[in-house]
């Protein structure tokens, strides 16, 4: 069986085996972190960062987690909706006054975090999702495709740029920096939205399916999702300096599994990590609020939106292009993810429930 490093408890050994099983049945290199009341139960990675398999994955090795970067955009929103800063149900033109055009004024906060806003696609070259101001003036003059509030279609990449703006008008900074200061840093989490170059060297860039090469792009995991003339970000798009270095906050987050896990378990312990509290027991609450249930007009299946994260029987979380996951339960004050940079194809992926069922295995033991 492949070599896994790092520790686990031994109530755990089901994930670091399944892990095992993944690296032999073809995977590159992942990691895995099973955290509970804010502690790490399960702790490995294993694997290479390179398709070659010449180099070992480390325990500091990091990659782009793709839209599992959403949960902790989301997080630095609920921070500011908790200190009584932002608004749930104002208009997002109260905070961004240009964005109330085009049909947008009766957009609400809330709207944005629940992929009800009516803006999913992304209609411009891939280039300007580099530079902030050319992204947000390109979606103040989008029009809605729908009624605000009437229906979901996940904004798998505007999403980022929407909440994000509305936290720069309120902080003066970026989602990035942002995200930094008030989370990253507090928790010492090895987590980063806008790489800097000195990070370069622990990247595992992202390996396409098996049969794939660079262009591959993403396509949604339903079967009914309609064909959109948005523009379809390729692997090679996200394996590039420039995607690393820009802030994408749906998409272009970078962490380990170690550090994706120690975050979200804020939303898993009531908001507080040690004697670090991010949010009230209530702000957490928040986003276990349903925003919607139904089909997704862009994923092409049912789903349940919270505000910010996907909703998952008495789970939360969200997972990225390609394969990684994180899932928060807080009636177990358990965090759940694996982070990889092996693709597979969508429909033939279950790697992060096959993780999580077996984190769920060793909880089993662990509670008495």
């Amino acid at each position: 069986m492949a070599d896994i490093q790092g520790s686990y408890d031994d109530l755990f050994i089901a994930v670091p085996r399944a892990l095992s099983t993944m690296l032999d049945e073809g995977d590159a290199g992942a990691s895995v972190a099973v955290f509970v009341d804010g502690e790490p139960v399960v702790d490995v990675w294993g694997g290479f960062t390179d398709a070659d398999r010449t180099n070992p994955w480390q325990r500091d090795t990091i990659t782009n987690v793709w839209s599992v970067t959403k949960t902790m955009t989301t997080l630095c929103a609920l921070i500011l909706v908790d200190r009584g800063e932002l608004d749930l149900d104002a208009p997002v033109g109260h905070y961004w006054p240009g964005f109330a055009r085009a049909g947008k004024e009766k957009v609400l906060v809330r709207h944005l975090l629940a992929h009800t806003a009516g803006l999913p696609d992304w209609d411009g070259p891939i280039e300007d999702l580099y530079d902030w101001p050319s992204a947000t003036a390109r979606l103040e003059a989008q029009t809605p495709q729908w009624e605000p509030g009437g229906a979901a279609g996940y904004h798998s990449l505007t999403q980022g740029f929407l909440v994000g703006e509305v936290v720069r008008r309120i902080t003066g900074v970026s989602l990035g920096e942002f995200f930094a200061r008030e989370v990253a840093g507090p928790l010492d989490a090895d987590f980063h939205i806008g790489l800097s170059a000195e990070d370069d060297h622990r990247v595992a860039l992202t390996i396409p399916p098996s049969g794939q090469d660079e262009d591959y792009t993403a396509s949604a995991p339903g079967g009914t999702a309609p064909v959109t003339s948005a523009a379809r970000v390729r692997v090679r798009d996200g394996n590039s300096v420039a995607w690393r270095r820009a802030e994408i906050p749906a998409a272009s987050g970078y962490g380990n599994a170690r550090s994706v896990a120690l975050v979200q378990s804020v939303m898993a312990c009531g908001g507080a990590l040690g004697g670090t509290r991010l949010l009230s027991p209530a702000g957490c609450e928040l986003a276990r609020q349903e925003q919607f249930r139904g089909e997704d007009r862009r994923l092409g299946m049912p789903v349940r939106w919270g505000l910010g994260y996907g909703l998952f029987d008495t789970g939360l979380g969200w997972g990225g292009w390609g394969g990684s996951l994180v899932v928060v339960d807080p009636e177990q004050r358990m965090a759940v993810a694996y982070v990889t940079h092996q693709m597979r194809e969508p429909a033939n992926d279950q790697r992060g429930m096959e993780l999580l069922l077996s984190a769920y295995d060793g909880l089993q033991g662990l509670k008495p």
